[in-house]
Protein backbone atom coordinates (compact mmCIF):
# COMPACT_ATOMS: atom_id res chain seq x y z
CA UNK A 1 0.00 0.00 0.00
CA UNK A 2 1.76 3.49 -0.92
CA UNK A 3 1.69 5.63 2.25
CA UNK A 4 1.91 9.26 0.68
CA UNK A 5 -1.50 9.16 -1.35
CA UNK A 6 -4.31 9.20 0.86
CA UNK A 7 -8.38 9.24 -0.29
CA UNK A 8 -10.70 10.55 1.44
CA UNK A 9 -14.57 8.84 0.32
CA UNK A 10 -18.45 9.10 1.88
CA UNK A 11 -21.31 10.99 1.19
CA UNK A 12 -21.75 14.57 0.02
CA UNK A 13 -21.45 17.11 3.26
CA UNK A 14 -19.00 14.35 5.37
CA UNK A 15 -16.24 16.82 4.90
CA UNK A 16 -14.18 15.29 2.75
CA UNK A 17 -12.95 18.34 1.50
CA UNK A 18 -12.69 20.17 4.83
CA UNK A 19 -10.49 17.01 5.77
CA UNK A 20 -8.05 17.13 2.90
CA UNK A 21 -6.88 20.73 3.25
CA UNK A 22 -6.56 19.76 6.89
CA UNK A 23 -4.28 16.72 6.16
CA UNK A 24 -2.27 18.35 3.23
CA UNK A 25 -1.24 20.63 5.54
CA UNK A 26 -0.08 18.12 8.40
CA UNK A 27 1.85 16.02 6.06
CA UNK A 28 2.92 18.91 3.90
CA UNK A 29 1.31 18.00 0.45
CA UNK A 30 -1.11 19.05 -2.23
CA UNK A 31 -4.56 18.43 -1.08
CA UNK A 32 -7.05 18.15 -4.61
CA UNK A 33 -10.78 18.08 -4.25
CA UNK A 34 -11.90 16.17 -7.44
CA UNK A 35 -15.43 17.47 -8.25
CA UNK A 36 -13.18 20.93 -8.03
CA UNK A 37 -10.86 19.48 -10.78
CA UNK A 38 -13.46 18.15 -13.29
CA UNK A 39 -15.41 21.60 -12.68
CA UNK A 40 -11.80 23.41 -14.12
CA UNK A 41 -11.08 20.49 -16.78
CA UNK A 42 -14.37 20.52 -18.27
CA UNK A 43 -15.29 24.79 -17.79
CA UNK A 44 -18.57 24.00 -16.26
CA UNK A 45 -20.19 23.19 -12.85
CA UNK A 46 -20.70 19.59 -11.82
CA UNK A 47 -24.74 20.63 -12.05
CA UNK A 48 -24.06 22.01 -15.85
CA UNK A 49 -22.40 18.39 -16.47
CA UNK A 50 -25.76 16.82 -15.13
CA UNK A 51 -27.74 18.33 -16.67
CA UNK A 52 -25.60 18.77 -20.44
CA UNK A 53 -23.94 15.39 -20.47
CA UNK A 54 -25.67 12.91 -17.91
CA UNK A 55 -24.72 11.24 -14.87
CA UNK A 56 -22.43 8.34 -17.23
CA UNK A 57 -20.46 11.23 -19.02
CA UNK A 58 -19.82 12.87 -15.45
CA UNK A 59 -18.44 9.42 -13.94
CA UNK A 60 -16.19 8.49 -16.79
CA UNK A 61 -14.69 11.80 -16.73
CA UNK A 62 -14.13 11.10 -13.08
CA UNK A 63 -12.48 7.81 -13.25
CA UNK A 64 -10.59 9.44 -16.21
CA UNK A 65 -9.16 12.46 -13.66
CA UNK A 66 -8.89 9.52 -10.84
CA UNK A 67 -6.41 8.02 -12.94
CA UNK A 68 -4.17 11.07 -13.59
CA UNK A 69 -3.56 10.79 -9.59
CA UNK A 70 -1.40 7.32 -10.71
CA UNK A 71 1.46 9.86 -12.03
CA UNK A 72 1.38 11.57 -8.39
CA UNK A 73 3.73 11.03 -5.22
CA UNK A 74 2.19 12.29 -2.71
CA UNK A 75 -1.55 14.11 -1.94
CA UNK A 76 -4.84 14.23 -0.22
CA UNK A 77 -7.44 13.56 -2.37
CA UNK A 78 -11.63 15.00 -1.42
CA UNK A 79 -13.77 12.27 -4.01
CA UNK A 80 -17.08 13.01 -4.89
CA UNK A 81 -19.43 10.49 -3.03
CA UNK A 82 -20.35 7.91 -5.87
CA UNK A 83 -16.36 8.03 -7.04
CA UNK A 84 -16.22 4.82 -5.15
CA UNK A 85 -18.96 3.42 -7.07
CA UNK A 86 -18.45 3.12 -10.61
CA UNK A 87 -15.44 2.13 -13.11
CA UNK A 88 -13.60 0.22 -10.62
CA UNK A 89 -12.54 3.47 -8.56
CA UNK A 90 -12.19 2.11 -4.93
CA UNK A 91 -9.81 -0.78 -6.46
CA UNK A 92 -7.90 1.67 -8.19
CA UNK A 93 -7.79 3.84 -4.79
CA UNK A 94 -7.11 0.91 -2.76
CA UNK A 95 -3.91 -0.10 -4.75
CA UNK A 96 -2.63 3.32 -4.72
CA UNK A 97 -3.29 4.75 -1.44
CA UNK A 98 -5.41 4.69 2.28
CA UNK A 99 -8.88 4.96 1.59
CA UNK A 100 -10.97 6.49 4.55
CA UNK A 101 -14.27 6.68 4.69
CA UNK A 102 -15.57 9.56 6.56
CA UNK A 103 -19.36 8.22 7.74
CA UNK A 104 -21.10 11.40 9.25
CA UNK A 105 -24.30 10.52 10.77
CA UNK A 106 -27.69 11.67 8.52
CA UNK A 107 -28.55 14.11 10.66
CA UNK A 108 -25.26 16.08 10.60
CA UNK A 109 -25.05 15.30 6.27
CA UNK A 110 -28.76 16.87 6.37
CA UNK A 111 -28.04 20.15 8.42
CA UNK A 112 -25.02 20.79 5.93
CA UNK A 113 -26.26 19.95 2.48
CA UNK A 114 -30.18 21.72 3.14
CA UNK A 115 -28.33 25.47 2.52
CA UNK A 116 -26.18 23.60 -0.37
CA UNK A 117 -28.85 21.75 -2.70
CA UNK A 118 -29.01 24.32 -5.61
CA UNK A 119 -24.93 23.35 -6.12
CA UNK A 120 -25.67 19.71 -5.48
CA UNK A 121 -27.61 18.28 -8.68
CA UNK A 122 -28.37 14.61 -6.75
CA UNK A 123 -30.37 16.68 -4.53
CA UNK A 124 -30.97 19.53 -5.93
CA UNK A 125 -34.81 18.82 -6.42
CA UNK A 126 -35.70 16.88 -3.31
CA UNK A 127 -38.09 18.73 -0.53
CA UNK A 128 -35.98 19.38 2.52
CA UNK A 129 -37.87 17.10 4.78
CA UNK A 130 -37.44 13.73 2.27
CA UNK A 131 -33.76 15.00 2.38
CA UNK A 132 -33.24 12.58 5.18
CA UNK A 133 -34.74 9.46 3.84
CA UNK A 134 -32.89 10.20 0.55
CA UNK A 135 -29.41 9.90 1.80
CA UNK A 136 -29.92 6.85 3.98
CA UNK A 137 -31.21 5.11 0.91
CA UNK A 138 -28.71 6.75 -0.44
CA UNK A 139 -26.05 5.71 2.01
CA UNK A 140 -26.84 1.77 2.02
CA UNK A 141 -26.96 2.07 -1.90
CA UNK A 142 -23.28 2.98 -1.76
CA UNK A 143 -22.21 1.04 1.88
CA UNK A 144 -20.89 -1.68 -0.21
CA UNK A 145 -18.77 0.16 -2.03
CA UNK A 146 -17.74 2.37 1.11
CA UNK A 147 -17.14 -0.63 3.34
CA UNK A 148 -14.29 -1.67 1.32
CA UNK A 149 -12.22 1.59 2.07
CA UNK A 150 -8.76 0.90 4.49
CA UNK A 151 -10.80 2.97 7.91
CA UNK A 152 -13.41 3.80 8.42
CA UNK A 153 -14.84 7.13 10.83
CA UNK A 154 -18.00 7.33 11.96
CA UNK A 155 -19.30 10.95 13.27
CA UNK A 156 -17.74 10.80 16.52
CA UNK A 157 -14.33 10.03 15.55
CA UNK A 158 -14.53 12.23 12.47
CA UNK A 159 -11.81 14.42 14.53
CA UNK A 160 -8.29 15.85 13.69
CA UNK A 161 -7.32 13.31 16.17
CA UNK A 162 -8.76 10.73 14.76
CA UNK A 163 -7.38 11.34 11.68
CA UNK A 164 -4.04 12.05 12.65
CA UNK A 165 -3.91 8.69 14.31
CA UNK A 166 -4.58 6.90 11.31
CA UNK A 167 -2.42 9.57 8.93
CA UNK A 168 0.34 8.95 11.31
CA UNK A 169 0.79 5.08 10.46
CA UNK A 170 0.86 5.55 7.33
CA UNK A 171 2.33 8.79 6.21
CA UNK A 172 6.13 9.41 6.61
Amino acid sequence: MAAEKVFLIGMMGAGKSYWTKKISKWIKSAGYDLDSLIEMNEEKTIAEIFTEDGEDYFRKTEAKLLRWFKEKKKYVLATGGGTPCSQDNMNFMKKEGIVIWLDESIDVLTQRLIPEKAHRPLIAGIDDAALPEFLQNKILERTPFYQQAHYRLTSGQITEAGLKKIIQKHVA
